[in-house]
């Protein structure tokens, strides 16, 4: 199986009023296709290990490698493009922008990759809606929509440009327990059916439970991989 995203000897200091390491000399591999959770207690380092993962923070120590290129030391614009092409975000907020409609929201990563004429970024926004049952909401403005809508809409947006790993803060935070369990099956259908590789920091145990595997933390540490 091909490796998605590799972490090797990832230590992360915040310098404050004093220095706070919060991660610790951490590694983990994600195998392509894999649904993987990271979980631990608030303050643990798993956001913040999210967030390197993600390429959106570079000041750390160690290895990253996506889809086995090294990504380490790149530069902004080049990590930029990297993101734009291979990570999707699914947030605990949806962060779509309220007036424009549920197409357009979906449109947008697309269109500032550039590698899709208008009218193909439609087409496919509009496919990515059809996907998660939401396509008859594409011409409704993104704020007239109910909670677990909006949340689906998100994940349309985050898979418009094809990406290989699909990266969730909370992704259901902020969902009732029904809409938790239809964004799940959701996550597990791109998995399974599509190869998606899905990393996701979550704080809901049953959810974590039943993704492929469980990565847990403690105080800047992997305490186990879950293999």
């Amino acid at each position: 199986m091909e490796v998605a995203l590799k972490a090797t000897g990832i230590n992360k200091v915040f310098h404050d009023a004093v220095n706070l390491q919060v991660l610790k000399n951490v590694s983990l591999e994600v195998k392509t296709g894999e649904f993987v959770s990271i979980v631990g207690k608030s303050g643990c380092g798993k956001s913040t290990l999210l967030y390197i993962l993600s390429t959106m923070d570079t000041s750390y120590e160690g290895q990253l490698e996506i889809n086995e290129t090294n990504v380490t030391g790149k530069s902004l614009n080049d990590l930029a493009r990297i993101r734009n092409e291979s990570i999707g975000f699914v947030f605990q907020f949806h962060y779509l922008l309220p007036d424009f409609t549920c197409l357009k929201n979906v449109m947008i990563p697309a269109l500032r990759l550039g590698k899709l004429s208008y009218k193909e970024a439609e087409a496919r926004a509009y496919e990515k809606l059809k996907m998660f049952g939401v396509e008859d909401q594409a011409l409704k403005k993104a704020n007239k929509l109910s909670g677990g809508q909006q949340q689906r809409v998100a994940i349309a947006r985050a898979l418009i440009n094809e990406p290989t790993i699909i990266m969730g803060d909370e992704p259901t935070g902020n969902l009732d327990s029904k809409n938790t369990g239809i964004v799940f099956d959701l996550f597990q259908k791109l998995t399974k059916e599509f190869g998606q590789t899905i990393i996701t920091v979550t704080h809901d145990e049953d959810f974590a439970k039943r993704s492929d595997r469980i990565i847990e933390m403690a105080d800047g540490e992997i305490k186990s991989t879950g293999h």
